[in-house]
């Protein structure tokens, strides 16, 4: 018989009396993964609406989700731009769906028409191939979805992957932007709304040189809510990423959803110098960075408890 030391006996009494949170509870963010299902979108190719690679990539998103979700679900409209009626589809999966409380988690899917931010003007008509600018986000949530179908968390959570969010067909066009989130934020009820305890939107969060600053309209919604992301980062020994100071002040698929109620926060490393570019590819990207996007989505998640 082995004998244990005094202090390992009292140590494994404590914890089994308390309930001690183990590493093992919280399944491995796959940045791999992650990273595999950020290029196998590029490799798509253009994602709007109008274009071949639109309908593969919303079949992309529900063939990875259905597995893992207790149920997976399209919000499909129809918007016109300049005269011409465009379909659109938010995809919307549940985990832990008969729980009394909900964390919205959110992302865009769609990729912008058109490079306006080229210098060269006969570049600025070409569809971006958008491998942080809509890839990474869905990658991530992707990921998180494996991951709630393994270990459920006690909270309810609502996957939004939002359509629409960079349609625009010249640069000046922001009309035709944050089409899914508007569509969404306006479709929910008053009890919808008092189940959602706060969102976390991700956008551009696979940049090789991550930064994340906290966001101004963030942080006067829902405060409390950047501060819990920001204060997980650090525990996880990534504070050096998820700075915490507000540095911009940005109009992203939170909005909409703050106007109707909700808390919500938008994750984004807004210090991207391929933005609207044709560079946006995967060479920009790192599975490092959405690992630790992930990482930090995931402790947040696990740590909210049902009430």
């Amino acid at each position: 018989m082995k004998i244990l030391p005094i202090a390992l006996i009292l140590i494994a009494l404590l914890c089994s009396g308390l309930g001690c949170s183990q590493p093992s509870d919280i399944p491995a963010f796959d940045s791999a993964a992650s990273f595999d299902m950020l290029k196998k979108q590029v490799d798509i190719g253009p994602r709007y609406s109008g274009v071949k690679g639109h309908a593969a990539c919303r079949e992309y998103i529900i063939s990875n989700l259905k597995p893992c979700a207790d149920d997976v679900t399209t919000q499909d409209f129809t918007h016109t731009v300049e005269g011409k009626t465009l379909s659109f589809s938010n995809v919307i999966a549940r985990f832990n769906a008969k729980a009394d409380n909900f964390i919205l988690l959110a992302a865009h899917w769609d990729t912008r028409p058109i490079a306006d931010k080229e210098v060269n003007p006969a570049k600025q008509t070409q569809p971006i191939p958008g491998a942080n600018d809509g890839a990474s986000g869905v990658a991530v949530l992707l990921e998180l979805a494996k991951m709630f179908k393994q270990r459920p968390p006690d909270i309810g959570v609502i996957m939004v992957f939002f359509d629409g969010e960079d349609y625009a067909v010249k640069p000046d066009s922001s009309q035709y932007m944050f089409l899914g989130s508007k569509h969404y934020a306006s479709g929910l009820t008053a009890g919808e709304k008092r189940k959602m305890r706060y969102g976390i939107l991700l956008d551009m969060i696979g940049d090789k040189n991550l930064e994340i600053y906290q966001e101004a309209k963030s942080f006067e919604a829902a405060p409390d809510a950047v501060r819990k992301v920001w204060d997980t980062a650090k525990s996880l020994g990534y504070e050096k990423i998820f700075i915490p100071k507000v540095k911009y002040s940005i109009h992203d698929d939170h909005i909409p959803l703050i106007e109707a109620g909700v808390k919500c926060i938008d994750i984004i490393d807004f210090d991207y110098g391929p933005w609207h570019t044709l560079d946006d590819t995967v060479a920009q990207c790192s599975a490092e960075s959405l690992g630790i996007v992930g990482a930090v989505v995931a402790k947040v998640v696990y740590k909210e408890k049902a009430k």
